[in-house]
């Protein structure tokens, strides 16, 4: 189906869900993003989730969303358990226009949920010319290091920066060894999922998407990949009020309440310390890298974002797939 067609129905239904045409076109925007990017697994495969959690008003779909200035810099932003979506949308628009004026945007979010691709929101800041780390918690899929259970999301770590070129540097990746969206579009469509990423919940490896969900899931790097995400859940849980130590509730099975998700949006000029030269300097950073000998195979040492940048092109120029199960919750939604 054409985008721009698909983002009118995901708008339509958002409305019909109680959301102002401003904010469904906020949801929408960002779903269709998911798709284009080549993240299927934070695009309409959750539509239905987050029209769930609205009727069993778990979302408020008319949230009053309140911005507590702390200085020039810094903001606090309470979502009233709006959808992650426009929490973070109002976030990450405030950090940047506080970067604009004073060099560093600093805006903490509570009482929000899941808001999709953290590049989504690293790349609006890019696109002002500004540098931009983002982080955010989820419900426990990951075992802190030496621990049998769960209790850390898969807490994704984001930087972005501007390269100098048209395409930005943006690095999105998840601390467990595949996000949790992956592993739950398997599960729907009944396909497995690679060794060594989960395991069921008597500890053993496992590839039936799920067991996994049942079970633990595997952090990159072993006892790093684990000190990660405590680092994300101290800076989007601990730090800005928001649910943390496991304390998130997932969003597709649990509906005794809202999630309480917080998130982190630290925006920076990339002039600060060595001027009008960043530019400069990060071409060249860059160029440095991509001369280095390759190994067979490889035809180019790609930064991080230009896979994405490069699948978003040639998406927007297709039809997006949209599989049997999808379609099927396109309908019911839209009755």
């Amino acid at each position: 189906m054409n985008s721009n067609k698909l983002k009118k129905i995901i708008k339509k239904i958002f409305i019909s869900h109680k959301l102002s045409k401003n904010h469904a076109s906020i949801c929408a925007e960002a779903i269709i993003n998911a798709e284009l990017v080549g993240a299927p697994s934070h695009g309409l495969s959750r539509l239905k989730m987050y029209c769930d959690r609205i009727s069993k008003k778990v979302i408020n779909p008319k949230a009053k969303i309140k911005i507590k200035k702390i200085s020039q810099s810094i903001a606090h932003v309470d979502g009233n358990n709006s959808i992650g979506f426009v929490a973070a949308d109002i976030a990450i628009k405030t950090a940047i226009s506080n970067a604009k004026k004073t060099g560093i945007g600093l805006v903490a979010v509570k009482n929000s949920g899941h808001y999709g691709l953290s590049g989504y929101y690293a790349e609006q800041a890019v696109k002002k010319g500004l540098m931009v780390m983002v982080f955010t918690n989820a419900p426990p899929a990951v075992a802190p290091h030496g621990a049998l259970k769960s209790l850390f999301g898969t807490n994704p770590i984001c930087f972005g920066t501007p390269t100098g070129s048209k395409v930005p540097f943006i690095l999105d990746t998840s601390i467990s060894m595949i996000n949790r969206g992956k592993i739950r579009v398997a599960a729907r469509e009944g396909t497995k999922i690679p060794e060594g990423v989960a395991l069921d919940k008597y500890g053993k490896p496992t590839t039936d998407p799920k067991k996994a969900l049942e079970g633990v899931q595997l952090p990159i790097a072993g006892f790093r990949g684990s000190g990660l995400a405590w680092m994300v859940d101290i800076l989007s849980g601990v730090f800005t009020g928001g649910n943390h130590a496991g304390r998130v509730k997932d969003p597709f099975t649990d509906f005794s309440g809202p999630q309480n998700i917080g998130h982190l949006f630290f925006v920076l000029k990339p002039n600060l310390f060595v001027g009008n030269s960043y530019n400069k300097r990060i071409k060249d950073n860059i160029k440095t890298i991509k001369k280095l000998p390759k190994i067979k195979g490889v035809k180019e040492i790609l930064y991080p974002g230009q896979n994405k940048f490069n699948k978003y092109k040639n998406n927007l120029k297709k039809e997006i797939k949209i599989s049997k199960n999808i379609m099927e919750d396109l309908n019911s939604l839209l009755k």
